[in-house]
């Protein structure tokens, strides 16, 4: 079987897209299938139209000259289009896979028709409210009913669509797709890719001015709806009451200067550690130096549908968190048994949540054990990537047929 994924950007860069895409594409060779990678021009300008990255070859489509909005999606499409017809007609595929953005179905449901190939569309996150969250349009407006007509559009057009959890399962299905043509692919891990927690660094601890306190932290990127604002918020009462106490935020992102200006307003500052962003290998060092994980996203559209990858990340690693009760987290976190979740937005709830996680330290050896449990028998990629199989091998067959 022959499968040509269409992406939006790819590793060498870093990115919950990018690592999950990764991780499927390994999944599915494991499985004996053959995979051709596509990614758009939003990859960024490169070297070579071809390149290797980790043992998977990515094809690059070329940066068109930028527009006004609008024009500027209709260019990225044609681009995706014109390079992904080429490489269909090389690499003769029994299926298009393209996943989201929207940009990306487009061109392959075009392409698809016009060669025969069956078309899927996997959907990570609906582009309208990622949009959202990210300032450039608010929930309701023109360009976010434009956005989700066009979701609509090709989710009515492919042959089949996937998804990574029920909530955007139930979205999708409300918008008149049958059920049958939708699968949940969840996100998982690769349970093998990741060590349990060790000793913290305690070179690097007295350098980051942690050594004899507790720590609670996040490490990731600094969008709005993870939270921190509410974290923050969270933390004065927290040190209060326990004056040794610290906060590590390791990353960077959009919010970065507005959550640096919260802490002077608090009067934080000093009891809260901005790291910046660090390579990738060293993020273990890092998680190594936090007792407590918080994942405190807001509740909106955005992270009531989806599920994140840290929580099972975490869970991987035999670490321990508090997090959100919006639905993303629900659908992952056995509350009181693999984590524990607290009423969203709520600043007191949060810095509840944080003291009775730590002033209940017997139980974490039995969270930590029921976390790496859950992650190592259910949400593994192996059982995840198992979901394409039928789909796929009913539509290669309907190709063969035509044939």
């Amino acid at each position: 079987m022959r499968i040509l994924h269409i992406l939006d950007h790819s590793i060498p860069l870093h990115s919950g897209y990018t690592f999950r895409t990764a991780a499927i594409l390994r999944e599915q060779r494991a499985l004996g299938w053959e995979t051709f990678h596509l990614t758009s021009p939003k990859q960024g300008q490169v070297a070579a139209e071809v390149e290797d990255v980790d043992g998977l070859r990515f094809y690059r489509s070329p940066v068109p000259a930028p527009g006004p909005a609008g024009i500027n999606e209709l260019r990225l499409m044609r681009a995706t289009e014109a390079r992904l017809e080429q490489l269909a007609r090389e690499l003769r595929p029994d299926v298009l896979h393209a996943h989201s953005p929207v940009l990306n179905a487009i061109p392959a449901i075009r392409v698809g028709k016009r060669l025969g190939i069956p078309v899927v569309y996997e959907i990570r996150a609906f582009w309208e409210d990622a949009a959202v969250d990210h300032g450039t349009t608010a929930e309701g407006s023109l360009r976010y009913r434009a956005t989700r007509a066009m979701e609509t559009w090709a989710l009515k057009r492919v042959d089949h669509a996937f998804t990574i959890c029920e909530g955007l399962r139930a979205d999708i299905v409300a918008r008149g797709i049958p059920a049958a043509r939708v699968t949940v692919i969840p996100n998982a891990v690769d349970v093998e890719g990741f060590q349990l927690s060790g000793d913290a660094d305690q070179v690097l601890r007295r350098e980051l001015g942690l050594a004899g306190c507790t720590t609670i932290g996040f490490v990731g990127s600094f969008y709005a709806y993870e939270g921190l604002d509410l974290l923050l918020d969270a933390f004065p009462a927290l040190l209060a009451k326990r004056p040794d106490l610290r906060l590590l935020l390791v990353g960077g992102g959009p919010q970065d200067a507005k959550l640096k200006a919260q802490t002077e307003r608090l009067g934080v500052a000093d009891k809260v550690v901005f790291t910046g962003r660090v390579p990738h290998s060293e993020v273990s060092r890092y998680y190594d130096q936090i007792d407590l994980l918080a994942y405190p996203r807001h509740s909106m559209r955005l992270t009531e549908l989806v599920t994140p990858l840290k929580p099972l990340e975490a869970m991987a690693q035999g670490r321990l968190f508090v997090a959100s009760d919006v639905g993303g987290h629900k659908e992952l976190i056995r509350d009181g048994e693999t984590g524990k979740l607290f009423k969203a937005g709520s600043a007191e709830a949060l810095a509840a949540a944080i003291d009775a996680m730590l002033a209940d330290r017997g139980r974490w050896p039995t969270m930590r054990a029921a976390g790496r449990h859950f992650v190592e028998e259910v949400r593994n990629w192996t059982n995840s990537v198992a979901h394409y199989r039928a789909v796929y091998e009913a539509l290669a067959g309907r190709t063969r047929r035509a044939a």
